[in-house]
């Protein structure tokens, strides 16, 4: 959740960090701050609040070649200076992601060598490490102890005071990267530090360590012998972390919606056959069960899937919270699939849950955007979304990228169990141009949505009702809602209304209704009419078609109307209306959009 960037080099060192604390700042932007050699000693600078500030209090061409730098999200202590990083104790000065989940014993036995400013577990890693060295007399072997005795996540960027030409970096379940180019290392947690520089990186594993200096990155496995790593390319550009003329990246990457579908369909169903992705996707022909597990928006995604899934292919779905699966009890079974959806590839239940599946001998899926995250490596097999990188801390485009190859899955189990023919397979298929168009003239229309955000944002409360897959979709756009406008709003299922919640409908309550599905329109808009009769203000959401069947008063007070393509991909065109209202909502309420308060983009912390 926070961020890392580190760089050795011939160029200003202070300079290159505050470039990639920025392009991280929507990982962690609670505080932040830099550690560099100045005439051989370190230099901390910290800031409480955006990079920015930090940013004011650095001299202009600072002469450092070397450097650490950090984006917290507070965990452990109140996102304040004293508790930024990095910390400093004796001659170990270092930067941490994650949580060292027995800080608070180490920090009682250091307590007898060392004095503690902050309240953080990252000042204690410093603390172990250093006195580690002092014991050790190897820094090597230090790092390999402290490995052994911390329990939790981190990812380390490390300087010592006896080699301030060099960085040392470890890490257990919280990602690293590390590039070189030019005679000039990098280090980072996320590509998009390092983008403007390079796009060929490699992978810090599981209890390796990294030595950095001018020269070159060495690489040392557990047993502290040099090995030789895979160098990996990130296929996007820099253009992927800059806003390209729109006020904000939320709404940039709502209008890359466009773009994502059409790379989804390039790689995976080029000429809109069958076939194509049957070569492309597992075989899923054993299978008579699935689990979807995620969390917040891809957890949704699942809720999404299951519906499509237990409709049109015939096999029933469990839809799991990570945090909740990795510590139930579950019932191995050979024949059941477990699918894992998450953005970054790193979010640490949902990897958790991934271990567990695996240690219980269950076949795994990762559904994935970041190319070699853990998930999509620990995986048996994995799908990337293609959604490209995403910046703001509310996902718009990765989670309909999710959507839509679950919408693939969904196509091609029916096909494989012989649910549909190959024509008909291919029918489906051939609508995804239709997906294109529609998604093209839902944004045209953009300043539509901002009209009824006009109407709505001054309200404390919402509520968006449906049935089924539209309940599932409720859930998203709901989530959307609160995340970036700070409204309560709540998802409810239509028919549970009765069971309680009406009682919360009162004069000029706002109610979003979701009214997709053909066998089930009638009973939620008879659903919506109850709250109507409450006082509710109704935002009705359908097809154009159902509109026609089942719309004969005018019993709200705004409609969202979409083009029907086929009920497998409605749910798509449904979301993109509810991404742009919730935008415009926040928007209007002039809220920090891209970087909502308390939230990350990348949970890697439990």
């Amino acid at each position: 959740m926070c961020g890392i960037v580190g760089y050795i080099g011939k160029n200003n060192a202070t300079n290159i960090l505050i470039e990639g604390l920025k392009a991280l700042e929507y990982r962690g932007y609670d505080s932040s701050g830099i550690a560099y050699n100045l005439n051989n000693e370190i230099k901390i600078i910290k800031s409480e609040g955006k990079v920015s500030n930090l940013e004011k209090k650095l001299e202009e061409n600072i002469p450092s070649h070397i450097g650490i730098g950090h984006t917290r999200w507070a965990t452990h202590g109140a996102p304040n200076e004293v508790n930024a990083h990095p910390h400093r104790l004796g001659i170990t000065t270092l930067v941490h992601n994650g949580i060292i989940e027995n800080y608070v014993e180490l920090k009682k036995e250091l307590e007898k060598e060392y004095h503690f400013n902050s309240e953080t577990d990252t000042e204690v890693a410093a603390g172990l490490i250093d006195y580690l060295y002092h014991q050790e007399k190897d820094k090597l072997k230090a790092l390999k102890k402290a490995m052994e005795i911390i329990k939790g996540s981190y990812a380390l960027a490390i300087m010592f005071d006896d080699e301030l030409d060099t960085i040392y970096a470890i890490r257990k379940d919280s990602p690293l990267i590390l590039a070189t180019k030019n005679n000039e290392q990098f280090l980072a947690s996320d590509i998009a530090a390092i983008l403007k520089y390079t796009n060929h990186y490699y992978l810090l594993e599981q209890g390796e360590i990294a030595k950095i200096d001018k020269n070159a990155i060495t690489f040392y496995n557990n047993d502290l012998n040099i090995i030789t790593k895979k160098e990996y390319v990130y296929e996007g550009t820099q253009t992927d972390i800059m806003k390209d003329g729109y006020d904000h990246f939320m709404l940039k990457e709502i209008h890359d919606e466009i773009s994502v579908y059409q790379n989804i369909i390039k790689s995976y169903v080029p000429n809109l056959n069958i076939h194509e992705l049957e070569e492309k996707f597992p075989n899923f022909t054993k299978y008579d069960e699935i689990t979807i597990i995620g969390c917040g928006s891809a957890y949704h995604a699942g809720m999404a899937a299951k519906s499509l899934f237990e409709e049109y292919a015939n096999i029933p779905v469990n839809v799991e919270m990570a945090s909740e699966y990795r510590y139930k009890k579950i019932f191995p079974n050979p024949k059941e699939l477990v699918i894992l959806i998450s953005q970054s590839g790193e979010t640490a239940d949902t990897l958790e849950a991934l271990r567990k599946a695996k240690n219980s001998h269950m076949d795994t899926l990762g559904i994935i955007n970041v190319l070699s995250s853990s998930i999509a490596r620990e995986s048996d097999n994995v799908i990337y979304c293609l959604a490209g990188c995403e910046i703001a801390v509310a996902t718009t485009k990765a989670y309909l990228a999710q959507v839509l190859i679950l919408n693939l899955i969904t196509i091609l189990i029916s096909y494989q169990k012989k649910i549909i023919t190959e024509e008909k397979a291919n029918e489906y298929l051939s609508d995804l141009k239709k997906l294109i168009n529609q998604t093209k003239d839902i944004l045209n229309k953009e300043k539509d949505y901002e009209k009824i955000a006009l109407s709505i944002y001054k309200q404390r409360e919402m509520f968006f009702i449906g049935r089924n897959i539209d309940y599932a979709l409720c859930m998203e756009a709901s989530l959307k809602m609160k995340e970036i406008s700070y409204i309560h709003s709540e998802a409810y299922p239509a028919g549970e209304l009765k069971h309680g919640t009406i009682s919360l409908i009162e004069d000029n309550t706002i109610v979003i209704g979701i009214v997709t599905k053909d066998d089930i329109a009638s009973k939620t808009i008879s659903n919506l009419k109850e709250t109507k009769a409450r006082g509710s203000k109704i935002i009705l959401v359908t097809t154009d078609k159902l509109f026609k069947e089942y719309i004969n008063d005018k019993f709200y007070e705004e409609a969202i109307i979409i083009n029907e393509i086929n009920p497998l991909l409605n749910s798509l065109v449904t979301m993109t209306p509810l991404q742009l209202l919730s935008y415009y909502v926040a928007l209007h309420r002039g809220e920090s959009i891209d970087k909502p308060r308390n939230l990350a983009k990348s949970v890697t912390v439990e």
